[in-house]
């Protein structure tokens, strides 16, 4: 198996599940600039979209979006405490979540670390509307150690990485005490622990 990743990038959260399951895998980082990989490979020849995770499987099968390779490492390792079994309503919680950090977390970094995008624009719309985002995750975080219950999920991984980029766009997290609690434990964890290291990451 083998992650293609981008330092800090999204695809962290895919190491931190890898990490999670703890089994092999080989990781190769993709410069999104000149779109090539470490090793040298054009990396739009492995995956056309030019964009970060994308997982080579054990059965040379090449996926790519981070929820869906989240969902299938769960599933193809059996992992139900990261991803409860298909026709529990517990698996669509999770799902749920991670759609959400998805769509509305991730995408709603998209024009905060758009550089052509005037301050103003950002200050006035943006922001508030990324931070009204965090607040509702921070309630939520209120009530469960985790985002969707009292053990780690996929959803996590992913949320986790969100966080890490906060200081880019000059938030204090200790705006929000629950998500401030949630990280700090996270990055706490082996499983994330060790995957900010091999990406010498601090937070």
């Amino acid at each position: 198996m083998k992650l293609y990743y981008s330092k800090g990038a999204c695809s962290l959260g895919v190491r931190i599940t890898l990490h999670e399951l703890d089994i092999p895998c080989e990781f190769e980082s993709v410069n999104f600039k000149t779109k090539q990989t470490e090793s040298g490979a054009d990396f739009l020849k492995i995956n056309p979209k030019g964009y970060v995770p994308t997982l080579v499987t054990n059965k040379h099968e090449i996926l790519t979006e981070n929820m869906v390779i989240q969902q299938y490492l769960a599933d193809e390792f059996k992992a139900a405490e990261l991803l409860p079994p298909i026709g529990t309503i517990q698996r669509y919680r999770v799902l749920e979540w991670l759609n959400y950090v998805s769509t509305e977390l991730h995408k709603g970094c998209g024009p905060l670390f758009n550089s052509k995008l005037a301050k103003e624009v950002k200050d006035t719309f943006f922001i508030p509307d990324f931070k009204n985002k965090l607040s509702f995750v921070d309630q939520k975080l209120s009530e469960n150690q985790y985002i969707t219950q009292d053990h780690f999920t996929v959803a996590d991984s992913y949320l986790f990485v969100i966080l890490t980029w906060l200081p880019h766009f000059q938030f204090n997290l200790s705006e929000w005490k629950n998500l401030s609690r949630y990280f700090s434990e996270l990055s706490k964890r082996k499983s994330v622990a060790k995957a900010l290291q091999e990406e010498n990451l601090t937070v």
